[in-house]
C-alpha cells in the first residue's frame, strides 16, 4: 500500500492478503479536521468489496492454520505487533492527531494503550491453561471444557479513537484465534489501514486481517447482517447500534456493543476542603469533560456538585476552561483540537442553543473561537463550554452531546447525589470525589454504571472489563471477559471404558 499521509487514491481494501481499490472504483477523501483540507483518499467500500472481505475471512477461519495455531504462537505474534506500534509510535501518533482532530500528546498515548492491550491478551492466552476439567464422579470419564474461537468477527470502529477502540476488539479476537474483517470510520481510518500492515509485517497469514473502508450504510450494514459472520462487535451511537443489534438478529450472531454514556462526575464539599483537594478536583472535572474536545464516550459531561461549593467550584472550572489553548493539534502547546467534522459541530452548536433556551446560564464558552494562525479559519473548532443551572429536563443533559460542553446540577444530599448521578438512561462511567471513604464506597455501590472511578476521572486498565448499564450497551471488553467475547465454550466429554447402556430391548 502506498504512504497513507500523502493525497492520493490509495488501495486501502485488504483482502485476503492484498490491498485493493474498491470493486465500483469509488473514493472518499480524509479531511484534516483542524483546516478542513484533503489529506489522503480512500477507498469507499461497499456490499460488494464487504463479501469478497468476509469471503476471504471465512476460509481463513476453515481452512486456514490460524485458528489452530499454538496459543504460545498467537501471543508471539501479538507482542511483535506492540514492538512495531512502539516503533512507529511517532508516525501513527502524529497521524492519529491529523486524522482524529485530537493533539499529537494524545495521539501519542493513544498508541501506547494500543501497544498494551497487544501486549495484556498476549500474556492472557500464553498464561492460560488448556482446559478446565470438570469431575464427572468416575475414573473412566475425562471431562474438559475448552475455548475454541468464534470463526469470523465483524468489527465496526468509531471515529473518536479509531486506532485504540479497533484495538480493543482486535487483539483479543486474534488471541483467541479467530479471522475478522474490521470497518473503520469513514472519516477516521487512516491508523486502522496502518495497523493491518503491521499485522502484515509481523507474519499473520492472510486472509486472517481482512479491512473494508467504506460507510457504515452499506459496509457495516452488510458486514452486521452476513450470514458468514459470527460475531459483530460496535462501538458508537446507540441508533447505529440498534441497527446493528436488528441486523445481527435473524443470524443469531454473537453481539457486542459499546454505545455511549451519558457520565456524572459527583463532588462532594469534602473533598474540596484543602486547597489541594479544590484544585485537584477542578482540574480533574476540566480533563474529564474537554479531553479531546469532549469526544469521549466515558467524557464526565455532567458535572454534579454539591451546593454548598458549587458557585466557587464553576467559577474557577470557567475560568481556567477559558484559558484552554485551542489549535490544530499537530502544534506546539496546543491543549485542545478541533470537532472532528462539520457535521459534529453543528450538532454541538445546536445542544448549546437548546440549553440556554431551556433556562442555562453560559458560564464560558459556546462559540466558535476567532481563528489564528494555529486556528485555521475552516477548522471545526469550538470552545470549551460551561452551562450552569442545569436540570434533567434539558436535553443537553439527557442526551449525549460528544463535545466540549459541561453541564452543571447541584445537590444537598448523598442521596440527592446518587439520583442525580442514576438519572439517565446509559450506564457508561462516572466518578466521586469525596475525602469520606466510607462514602465514596456506598456512592460508588449504588451508581448502576459499568466503571466507577473514585477521586480520580478517566484512567482505565487492560487487567479490567469496559462496559455499561442500561442503554450503553451489551458485552465487554478488556480484561478476561474481553477475551471471552471472541470465543465459544465447548465440553468434551470422554468415556475411557464405555459399556452398553441397555435403555431399551433388543
Amino acid at each position: 500500500m502506498a504512504e497513507s499521509t500523502e493525497l492520493q487514491a490509495s488501495q486501502t481494501i485488504h483482502a485476503g492478503g492484498e490491498w485493493r481499490a474498491a470493486v465500483s472504483g469509488a473514493t472518499r477523501e480524509i479531511l484534516d479536521p483542524a483546516d478542513a483540507l484533503p489529506f489522503a483518499v480512500v477507498a469507499e467500500g461497499d456490499e460488494k468489496d464487504t463479501d469478497v472481505a468476509v469471503a476471504a475471512a471465512r476460509r481463513a477461519f476453515d481452512e486456514g492454520p490460524w485458528p489452530h495455531t499454538p496459543a504460545a504462537e498467537r501471543a508471539a505474534l501479538l507482542r511483535r505487533v506492540a514492538d512495531l506500534l512502539v516503533r512507529d509510535r511517532e508516525k501513527l501518533g502524529r497521524l492519529e492527531a491529523r486524522d482524529a482532530g485530537k493533539t499529537v500528546e494524545e495521539g501519542r498515548v493513544d498508541i501506547d494503550c494500543v501497544a498494551d492491550a497487544f501486549r495484556y491478551f498476549a500474556d492472557l492466552v500464553a498464561a492460560e491453561a488448556p482446559g478446565r476439567v470438570v469431575d464427572a464422579g468416575s475414573p473412566d470419564v475425562h471431562s474438559v471444557v475448552v475455548h475454541e474461537p468464534v470463526g469470523v468477527c465483524a468489527m465496526i470502529t468509531p471515529w473518536n479513537y479509531p486506532l485504540l477502540q479497533a484495538s480493543w476488539k482486535i487483539a483479543p479476537a486474534l488471541a483467541a484465534g479467530n479471522t475478522f474483517v474490521v470497518k473503520p470510520s469513514e472519516i477516521t481510518p487512516m491508523t486502522t489501514i496502518a495497523l493491518i500492515d503491521l499485522l502484515v509485517e509481523a507474519g499473520l497469514p492472510a486472509g486472517v486481517a481482512n479491512i473494508v473502508t467504506g460507510p457504515g450504510h452499506t459496509v457495516g450494514a452488510r458486514l452486521s447482517e452476513h450470514p458468514d459472520v459470527d460475531l459483530v462487535s460496535f462501538t458508537g451511537g446507540l441508533l447505529s447500534g440498534t441497527k446493528v443489534a436488528q441486523a445481527a438478529a435473524p443470524t443469531v450472531k454473537k453481539v457486542a456493543l459499546e454505545l455511549g454514556g451519558k457520565n456524572p462526575n459527583v463532588v462532594f464539599a469534602d473533598a474540596c476542603a484543602t486547597e489541594e483537594g479544590f484544585d485537584t478536583a477542578v482540574d480533574q472535572a476540566l480533563n474529564a469533560a474537554f479531553i479531546h474536545s469532549g469526544q469521549v464516550c466515558s467524557a464526565g459531561a455532567r458535572l454534579i456538585v454539591e451546593e454548598s461549593v458549587r458557585d466557587r467550584f464553576v467559577a474557577e472550572l470557567a475560568r481556567r476552561a477559558r484559558k484552554i489553548r485551542l489549535g490544530r493539534g499537530t502544534e506546539d502547546g496546543v491543549e485542545c483540537g478541533p470537532l472532528v467534522s462539520e457535521q459534529q459541530r453543528a450538532k454541538v452548536e445546536a445542544y448549546v442553543a437548546s440549553a440556554l433556551a431551556e433556562g442555562a446560564v453560559l458560564r464560558c464558552g459556546g462559540k466558535r473561537p476567532e481563528p489564528s494562525p494555529e486556528r485555521p479559519e475552516n477548522g471545526y473548532f469550538y470552545e470549551p463550554t460551561v452551562l450552569d443551572h442545569c436540570h434533567r429536563e434539558m436535553r443537553v443533559v439527557r442526551e449525549e452531546v460528544f463535545g466540549p460542553v459541561l453541564t452543571v446540577e447541584t445537590f444537598r444530599t448523598e442521596d440527592e447525589a446518587v439520583a442525580l448521578a442514576n438519572d439517565t438512561e446509559y450506564g457508561l462511567a462516572g466518578g466521586v470525589w469525596t475525602a469520606d471513604p466510607g462514602r465514596a464506597r456506598r456512592v460508588a455501590g449504588r451508581l448502576r454504571h459499568g466503571t466507577i472511578w473514585i477521586n480520580d476521572f478517566h484512567p482505565y486498565l487492560p487487567q479490567a472489563e469496559w462496559g455499561g448499564f442500561g442503554k450503553s450497551g451489551v458485552g465487554r471488553e478488556l480484561g478476561p471477559a474481553g477475551l471471552a467475547e471472541y470465543r465459544e465454550t465447548k465440553h468434551v466429554y470422554q468415556n475411557l471404558a464405555p459399556k452398553p447402556v441397555r435403555w431399551f430391548a433388543g
